[in-house]
């Protein structure tokens, strides 16, 4: 009796595991539901962060155009156009302060980036190559150009920023 227990238990033992059905063969993996509603929420935040940024622009006294970026933009100094503009893989001397939208200063950098790179925010990067040498603009951005869900030390996470811009 013992010894057929102890065999029943060591073919019990080695029995495989039902499969979840997501890793069956032949079968379409199921949706991560939790994936999906983070980036549903996202989508959500970012459309929030959209109408806030326009917002704000609205209520500025100058003119701003809205780029492809999702960033609004008012270049108040076009530099020099003699110059080529900066290109994407080319170095590029820029000086960087960023803001909240109350104007709290965040972040003062500057020093030679290059563009494309993923060395500044994405609104930054795609920008600075419409921008002349010696140019100066304000950029009003939307968190996820700016500098995301992650943000950075100086930069919270979801943060819509003010970013002003000159191109050395």
């Amino acid at each position: 009796m013992i010894g057929s227990m102890v065999a029943l238990l060591l073919i019990g033992c080695n029995s495989t595991a039902p499969q979840r059905p997501s890793q069956r063969k032949g079968q379409a993996p199921e949706a991560d539901s939790t994936q999906l509603a983070a980036m549903e929420l996202n989508m959500q935040l970012a459309k929030a962060a959209d109408k806030a940024v326009m917002e704000a622009v609205q209520a500025q006294e100058e003119s701003y155009a809205l780029y492809e970026s999702k960033a609004w933009i008012h270049i108040y100094d076009n530099g020099d156009d003699q110059r080529d503009k900066p290109q994407l893989g080319q170095a590029c001397d820029l000086h960087m302060r960023v803001y909240t939208f109350d104007e709290q200063l965040l972040l003062d950098t500057e020093g030679n980036y290059i563009l494309g790179k993923s060395e500044l925010p994405s609104a930054v990067e795609r920008n600075a190559c419409e921008l002349n040498h010696g140019a100066k603009a304000r950029m009003y951005v939307p968190w996820y150009t700016a500098f995301g869900q992650q943000g950075t030390a100086f930069v919270p996470p979801y943060e819509n920023v003010i970013i002003d811009i000159e191109i050395r």
